[in-house]
């Protein structure tokens, strides 16, 4: 396979190795692959345990000495001890993602008394800890109480220093405080950092544990929360418990691998898909 076959995603991503590393155009060629999408089925993230996954701690790197990730009768627990993400080996593109998750009760560190605080990051390319020294180039859909549904920017750096700009465009508003807002038909804005509110945010939004606030669709503390998030080309849209919340379009990138946070707050998932798109069962009721 020559080059000029790959996305322009990819020949990009290896025309930067090239650069960074010297290595021929044919060697990365003959091992690079194409970003995995769900066809015929589901794709089961949890299937095999943490299998499909790495670890990446901020200052601990690629070990998990205080088992921060584990996997139990079915459920994937996050203490949220250590700042940084369980990470898929493989890159996934143009699915619908079903992800079922609860908080715990341990929080950590400068979060121990603020808001519960997870994430999952779509669409990640660039090194381990290329943003903040923690996660990866990306685009986030937030998880975090009062917050579940936000979209979050996430343009990092090279281990060399030079930039990985991440971007997404969205309609968008601002609320009495100023911040940005998605609203449909609004003035069409493009983030390479920053956040896109979901709609209904508490606009009184305090960084508290349990904060809650009068409009939030996700459950309250100690319950399941069904989390969607659709990527399609270059459209993300996040779903929670079925009340669609946010959205947006010409990402760039569209596919890479997918991480979920540990962020100072215990957190459970029992249920992590990547469906075909248009084949995802409908929220319960």
């Amino acid at each position: 396979m020559r080059i000029w076959q790959f996305s322009r995603l990819w020949q990009l991503r290896l025309l930067t190795v090239v650069a960074l590393s010297g290595i021929s155009c044919a060697a990365l060629v003959a091992t690079a692959k194409e970003p995995i999408t769900p066809m015929s089925g589901p794709i089961n993230l949890l299937e095999d345990g943490l299998d499909k996954f790495y670890t990446w701690s901020r200052g601990i790197q690629y070990e998990d000495p205080l088992r921060v990730y584990t996997y139990q009768d079915g459920v994937l627990q996050i203490s949220g001890e250590t700042w940084g993400g369980l990470t898929t080996k493989e890159e996934y593109a143009d699915y619908h993602m079903v992800f079922e998750y609860r908080w715990g009760d341990r929080t950590w560190a400068n979060r121990k008394d603020r808001a519960r605080d997870s994430g999952i990051l779509v669409h990640c390319i660039g090194p381990d800890g290329g943003f903040n020294g923690t996660w990866m180039a990306s685009i986030e859909a937030q998880i975090i109480e009062g917050g579940t549904g936000d979209i979050l920017v996430l343009s990092a750096k090279h281990k060399d220093g030079s930039p990985i700009v991440v971007s997404l465009a969205a309609e968008v508003a601002k609320d009495r405080d100023g911040e940005t807002v998605w609203k449909k038909g609004g003035e069409k804005k493009t983030l390479s950092s920053g956040r896109i509110n979901w709609f209904g945010r508490d606009p009184d939004w305090e960084d508290k544990i349990g904060f809650r606030g009068q409009d939030d669709v996700a459950s309250p503390h100690g319950e399941w929360t069904r989390y969607d998030v659709v990527c399609e080309g270059g459209k993300i849209t996040t779903i929670v418990n079925g009340v669609v919340v946010n959205h947006g379009f010409d990402a760039d990138p569209k596919a890479g691998k997918i991480l979920v946070q540990s962020e100072g707050a215990e957190i459970f998932v029992r249920r992590w898909e990547l469906w075909p798109l248009g084949k995802a069962p409908a929220s319960p009721e």
